[in-house]
């Protein structure tokens, strides 16, 4: 657990047309997470999972009722996506979980468009919570899909809670499920949102999935909550979302607190602060582990969440845990390193997607692989967690100029660090960083013939623009990516880690 004490006023805004007692000292905890990803259940490790979440924010309730502090429960949003036994069942048991839980508000994520606006619906109601987003709107009506903001009543305090969504979305999720929505600029949706909400809110917190990017270094993505907090005045705290790092220290920003509680419910976020007379104090904040490997605290299970859980669990893995091979040694596809260089995992997946339609060369984009697989057993939900997305795998061919340059954009245009970060397979390729330019292609260890027809196996999304990847004509065989992977390992009769050993496929000089 590690914690930050403030003692300083770091947000002063007077509100007017509100019912505080002057001279009244109020107490508010905000309880947050993010970046859920279907992880309604422990991992292998006993970490994570809704039943312990459920332990700890109730312990951490009763804490803050005993100081005399109201509380909220805050997720930033992307619910959707990442674990076979809530994906095949739209994360019903997570939402049901979260109801459970008592959880007060959520932003819409990026993922959550993953699913269809419908599903997403039927989301909100197993929540029983409002879901918020000012910046997402229907493209034909022009009104707003969800509710701007929310305002919550605490005896004589106002909270007020807006919703953002990264107007990056439709390049970071299925496009056939965004089709009909335009998501507007969210920093430009708050400066003319905030200055409607301010005036009647004695705290005013932004719910956001945006992500954090210090210094607004946010590259070719969208800005994110370093921007929204130096663009728009009167913000007393942004919870976020969507770039799943920690903030174990609150970012303050022009006078606006800045939070994010890492991914899959590994921490709780709480943020202590004291209102009084219009003015926002941050007394506290601190991200509280659940059963993470390296702390010693361990959190019992609720029961009755656990039991609420448990037939959504096991109706899953009577089909997913089906071995299909075996693993000599971690294929690593943690977000921390697979978005940064090259990996065996990644070098697999590619290598699947190429041998399946006999190309020249494979490539996908990192921010589609999701886990690592771990020694031992490889089941149907290891590949599922690998590659949660269920997308497609299509097949393009280009002459070798235009692949030249469609690779001079993806590594010299493309966020480093970000999901866009390219595995491949069969190809080397040395780039000079001065030039942005590549200065040698080769195709199988043959230099690349710039006249010569190449094709290459990559993932549909990429291929239609995706993560920002230059779009292409491309070729459908109905093909998935999950199932790609499956069938490559079930034909290998003896999977060998240092088969797919990083080579430095691509260098930069």
């Amino acid at each position: 657990m590690k914690s930050v004490l403030l003692l300083a006023t770091v947000a002063c805004f007077t509100s007017s047309a509100l019912a505080y007692t002057k001279g009244k000292t109020y107490k508010l905890t905000i309880l947050h997470t993010n970046d859920h990803h279907g992880r309604f259940w422990s991992n292998r490790d006993g970490e994570v999972g809704l039943a312990a979440r459920a332990t700890l924010i109730k312990q951490l309730r009763e804490e803050a009722k005993t100081n005399g502090a109201s509380v909220l429960l805050l997720d930033a949003g992307d619910v959707n996506t990442g674990v076979p036994q809530s994906d095949m069942l739209d994360a019903e048991p997570d939402f049901k979980g979260m109801n459970a839980i008592g959880y007060d508000v959520m932003a819409v994520g990026n993922h959550e468009f993953d699913k269809t606006l419908k599903t997403i619906y039927q989301q909100r109601k197993w929540a029983g919570f409002p879901f918020v987003s000012a910046n997402i709107y229907d493209k034909w009506t022009k009104k707003r899909v969800f509710p701007s903001h929310v305002t919550k009543k605490l005896g004589d305090l106002k909270v007020t809670i807006f919703g953002l969504t990264t107007e990056d979305t439709p390049l970071k999720s299925n496009p056939k499920n965004t089709a009909d929505l335009k998501f507007t600029k969210s920093v430009e949706e708050a400066k003319t949102l905030v200055p409607t909400l301010r005036p009647n809110a004695d705290v005013l917190i932004a719910l956001t999935h945006v992500g954090h990017y210090p210094d607004e270094k946010h590259g070719a993505d969208a800005p994110g909550d370093v921007t929204l907090a130096r663009q728009v005045k009167g913000i007393d705290l942004i919870v976020g979302g969507h770039t799943q790092k920690p903030l174990f220290e609150p970012d303050i920003q022009n006078g606006t607190i800045i939070v994010q509680a890492y991914e899959w419910g590994k921490y709780v976020g709480k943020v202590d602060l004291e209102i009084l007379d219009g003015k926002v104090t941050l007394k506290s904040y601190k991200l509280i582990p659940v059963n993470l490997k390296d702390t010693a605290e361990k959190i019992k299970p609720d029961e009755k969440v656990e039991a609420l859980l448990r037939p959504y669990k096991e109706r899953g893995d009577k089909t997913l845990l089906v071995q299909i091979g075996n693993a000599d040694s971690e294929y690593i596809g943690r977000r921390d390193v697979v978005r940064f260089q090259e990996t065996n995992l990644g070098n697999l997946v590619a290598r699947a997607y190429r041998e399946k339609f006999k190309a020249d060369i494979g490539l996908t984009n990192s921010g589609g692989i999701r886990d690592s697989i771990y020694p031992g057993k490889i089941t149907i939900e290891t590949v599922g967690m690998v590659l949660p997305f269920g997308g497609e795998v299509v097949s393009t061919e280009m002459t070798g100029k235009e692949i030249k340059e469609f690779f001079e954009h993806v590594i010299f245009k493309l966020t480093p660090g970000s999901g866009s970060f390219a595995q491949t397979n069969n190809v080397d390729i040395v780039a000079d960083k001065k030039t942005s330019k590549i200065k040698s292609f080769k195709v199988g260890g043959v230099d690349l013939d710039e006249s010569k027809k190449y094709l290459m196996a990559l993932p549909e999304f990429i291929a239609a623009g995706g993560d920002k990847y230059p779009a292409v004509k491309f070729r459908k065989f109905g093909y998935v990516d999950a199932d790609l992977l499956k069938e490559f390992i079930a034909s290998q009769k003896e999977m060998k880690s240092s088969d797919f050993a990083p080579r430095g496929s691509i260098k930069i000089e």
